[in-house]
């Protein structure tokens, strides 16, 4: 058995178990960086093998500064790991660095986390440690050039963490209190109602020939004629086109409103919405 001292120095370098430790010590013969080698090569291994099962759980995270902001999607299997203080901690600075890398994910994995390790690394350590399958999901940067972003979180796990985030970004002359508490309000609005798009026409062509393919196959086994069916077809499709774009949606907070309607009522110089993200763990 190797000595007891140094298997506390590698549980707390590497977080590996101690039959974990005992054992890599044995084999690289005390030698505590070829041991911390051993464990990464078996993390690896282990890693690997989870990655099969479904990770459905997990945080959003979201970390801004003055220059813009990124939320990205952490997964793991269950919710008992995403309330674990080492996932957590993980989540919070890998939301700092996404911020930095713009939400470039080739950049992201390369970058240095605290301990001087790469994202990739300590994501296999973590694995390793924790024993669940542990994925980086959805992510997305918004700049502030020349607009204001606004954040909302929904069922908040810790500090900038939730289960469902939303980012979205408003063109406007002013900065008063009042674009301020819409801009709040939008964002609580968009995680409701989970519009697909800002207006009708950027919702994508591929998702509404989707829908006109189902919407068809409904209407099948109808009876009705064709012209019937047609007319009937025409009128779902733009109930979805409105339902599903942020613009057309009843206001969440007036349902007799639409948003564009809230909007004119503003009275705010020039004011735009340009994009928004939601990003929900398990959706």
């Amino acid at each position: 058995m190797a000595d007891t001292k140094k298997i506390k120095k590698l549980r707390a370098l590497s977080g590996a178990g101690f039959k974990d430790c005992n054992s890599a010590l044995d084999e690289s013969n005390g030698d505590i960086d070829k041991a911390i080698e051993i464990l990464r090569v078996k993390g690896i291994s282990k890693a690997s093998k989870k990655m099969s099962r479904t990770a459905n759980e997990g945080v959003i995270a979201i970390t801004e500064n003055e220059v813009k902001s990124s939320i990205i999607e952490i997964n793991c299997e269950t919710d008992f790991v995403a309330k674990n203080k080492d996932f957590i901690s993980f989540a919070k600075e890998l939301s700092n660095l996404n911020n930095e890398v713009s939400s470039n994910r080739e950049n992201l994995n390369s970058s240095l986390m605290n301990n001087g390790k790469k994202v990739n690394d300590n994501l296999l350590a973590l694995i390793s440690k924790i024993g669940e399958k542990i994925t980086l999901g959805r992510s997305k940067t918004l700049n502030k050039k020349n607009v204001k972003v606004f954040k909302y979180h929904h069922t908040i796990v810790d500090e900038n963490l939730s289960k469902l985030g939303v980012l979205v970004s408003i063109v406007a002359d002013n900065n008063s209190e009042e674009l301020n508490k819409f801009g709040k309000q939008l964002s609580m609005h968009i995680a409701a109602l989970n519009p697909l798009a800002v207006d009708i026409s950027d919702i994508d062509e591929n998702v509404i020939k989707k829908e006109k393919e189902l919407i068809s196959e409904e209407l099948k086994s109808s009876g009705k004629s064709d012209e019937i069916i047609k007319k009937i077809s025409l009128g779902k499709i733009n109930k979805f086109k409105e339902e599903n774009s942020l613009l057309n949606q009843q206001w969440v907070m007036e349902p007799k409103k639409k948003v564009s309607e809230v909007i004119k009522e503003l009275k705010i110089n020039n004011l735009k919405v340009e994009q928004f993200t939601r990003i929900k763990i398990g959706e």
